[in-house]
């Protein structure tokens, strides 16, 4: 029977201890173990990245959608505005001073002797600045107020009496037209009609008889609107 000799065996035990060495399998299992978690560090990157993409996304669309609704907020704040200016205006049409109403109370209130020369209206407007509403330290917030307007309202009538005794129906004349109910309710309770100024007697070169001149003054009461 032949006899087999295996001239490699001891090479071949050596290559099969090598392979069977416990260091070389850590270290594969380490590069595995690092290849690993290479992959998922750059998976988890990945999925930053998407991520700080969809953020960027929406904080844009956050931001457009805040502009949006600050441009909502300045538009509803000047429609108020303007509503406030058109119901000011309505307001000021209808209540507005009208003179036809002074010549209808001074037609239907007349003394004997006064007649009415001149008829003079003064009308001023004065503007009040609005304020805009603040917020303190802790946060309470103080309203506004809209901008107003204030009427004053001056009626001056300059007349003439030519009656027997000059001066003497001054005082009945403004009398009668305090008691007019336009005047009553245009003037209220603490409304009055003043002697604004009187004349010395003067004689009427025409008729040869003697007259004074005075003015009466009707301050309506201020009016904000």
């Amino acid at each position: 029977m032949p006899v087999r000799i295996n001239l490699l065996a001891e090479a071949q035990a050596l290559e099969e201890l090598r392979r069977r060495d416990p260091a070389k399998r850590a270290i594969m299992f380490g590069l595995c173990a690092v290849a690993a978690l290479l992959s998922w560090s750059l998976m988890l990157y990945g999925k930053t990245l998407l991520r700080k993409s969809e953020l960027t996304r929406l904080q844009t669309e956050h931001q457009s959608r805040t502009n949006e609704y600050n441009e909502v907020l300045a538009g509803m704040g000047r429609l108020k505005q303007a509503n406030l200016r058109l119901a000011a205006l309505q307001e000021l049409t209808t209540n507005r001073h009208l003179n036809g109403n002074v010549l209808q109370a001074l037609q239907q209130h007349t003394v004997d002797d006064v007649q009415l020369l001149r008829f003079k209206t003064e009308q001023l407007f004065l503007r009040t600045e609005g304020t805009k509403a603040r917020t303190n330290s802790n946060g309470r917030v103080t309203p506004g107020n809209p901008p107003t307007i204030t009427e004053r309202i001056a009626l001056i009538l300059d007349c003439r009496d030519g009656g027997a005794n000059p001066g003497d129906q001054v005082n009945r004349f403004k009398e009668a037209l305090a008691e007019a109910p336009y005047f009553r309710r245009v003037l209220g309770q603490n409304g009055e009609i003043k002697l604004r100024n009187l004349s010395a007697p003067q004689l009427n070169t025409e008729t040869g008889r003697p007259f004074v001149l005075f003015s009466l003054e009707c301050r309506y009461p201020e009016v904000v609107r």
